[in-house]
């Protein structure tokens, strides 16, 4: 999973971003890559114990509650496969602690990058992230990330640390999807919000224009998602009986259908790496110009030459997968309302369902 979660050395793992790491949405960012942070050889007179044990006793200043978190975030392998804190390690078992990012440590600085800020108070603030922005500094875009304009914009706010892991980003979407984010600006609005994301008492709602009709106006998608095992750079959808990868479920409605094309409304009631992304292309229907998921071919339509250009130029108006998170509600974590905040689709998918709105059919 695309998490933004690091283990730079034992005094900075962090509960929170542990606890609440299923919680992100499409997040993507950085590609779903694993890197090596820890790794330790049980030697052939190891006895059987739990894996939690085994790495308190070889890892120095990490609590077990944080072992056991890393586990449950699937972060703790055993011969390169994730297993649960209640693991028994044997002799010549190899125990890594994955992450997707380096074992590279950084500092935020304030970047003077423009931000779209939709709500803020002294604990909150609300952004709507324009496509193409990263939004956590990791391998490959250590600067001009979303972070970094956050830092920009409360550099002058002298309680606030972007560097402090119990503040900042309590979910993430992926760098080419638009649309909004909530960071936490206090311990105490983090733990809250992260809460509320993992008991998924959050609104969250994307639209999204795929290729292909829809026989239904609505439906649920429930499919496990775990990395696809022949391309590690996207994920796969599987039988939730299989025992592989994480419970997922989206329900869509269908806003609007065109010729070969469809927007739909996507509800989130799970938060997994891509997972709009994985569970549409599941059903057959990849995102539009989805380059990641094969949505940037033509996978719908007529051979004619005309039709062809009108595509190109569909890709052209919206250069990336046309999915924009829509909606957020969540409760505020000190004053209990309900907060509710809706952005409009930006310019490109506006242009993009223009020119299917007006498509002309006549392609000789």
């Amino acid at each position: 999973m695309e998490r933004e979660n690091d283990i730079l050395d034992p005094d900075s793992l962090d509960e929170g971003l542990l606890q609440y790491a299923d919680s992100d949405e499409e997040a993507e960012d950085e590609g779903p890559s694993l890197y090596e942070h820890y790794r330790v050889e049980a030697d052939k007179n190891q006895k059987f114990l739990r894996v939690d044990k085994f790495l308190i006793v070889h890892l120095s200043g990490i609590s077990r509650n944080r072992i056991q978190k890393a586990a449950d975030a699937g972060f703790i392998m055993a011969n390169d496969k994730p297993v649960k804190r209640s693991y028994k390690v044997k002799p010549g078992d190899v125990i890594k602690v994955m992450l997707d990012r380096p074992f590279y440590e950084t500092e935020i600085t304030p970047e003077d990058i423009p931000l779209e800020i939709v709500y803020e108070d002294d604990d909150l603030l609300v952004v709507n992230k324009q496509a193409g922005l990263v939004v956590h500094p990791g391998f490959g875009n250590w600067h001009g990330t979303l972070l970094n304009a956050v830092a920009w914009h409360l550099r002058n706010d002298s309680d606030f640390d972007i560097n402090n892991p119990e503040i900042g980003l309590v979910h993430r979407i992926d760098k080419d999807t638009s649309g909004l984010l909530v960071v936490a600006k206090t311990p105490f609005a983090k733990t809250h919000l992260g809460l509320q994301f993992f008991n998924k008492t959050t609104r969250r709602e994307y639209n999204a224009l795929v290729w292909g009709a829809f026989k239904e106006d609505q439906g649920t998608i429930v499919g496990n998602i775990a990395r696809n095992p022949h391309d590690r750079m996207q994920m796969a959808v599987f039988d939730p009986e299989s025992g592989i990868g994480k419970h997922a479920v989206t329900h869509y409605n269908v806003l609007e259908s065109f010729p070969y094309v469809t927007l739909v409304k996507c509800v989130l009631e799970t938060g997994r790496t891509h997972q709009i992304r994985a569970h549409m292309k599941h059903i057959g229907h990849p995102l539009f110009n989805d380059a990641r998921y094969g949505g940037d071919q033509i996978l719908r339509g007529v051979q004619f030459s005309k039709y062809k250009q009108f595509i190109q130029n569909c890709f052209a108006t919206c250069p990336r997968q046309a999915l924009h998170a829509r909606t957020l509600g969540f409760t505020h974590p000190r004053t209990g309302e309900q907060m509710d905040f809706t952005s409009e689709l930006p310019e490109d998918m506006t242009a993009l369902l223009e020119k299917w709105r007006k498509i002309d059919m006549n392609w000789e």
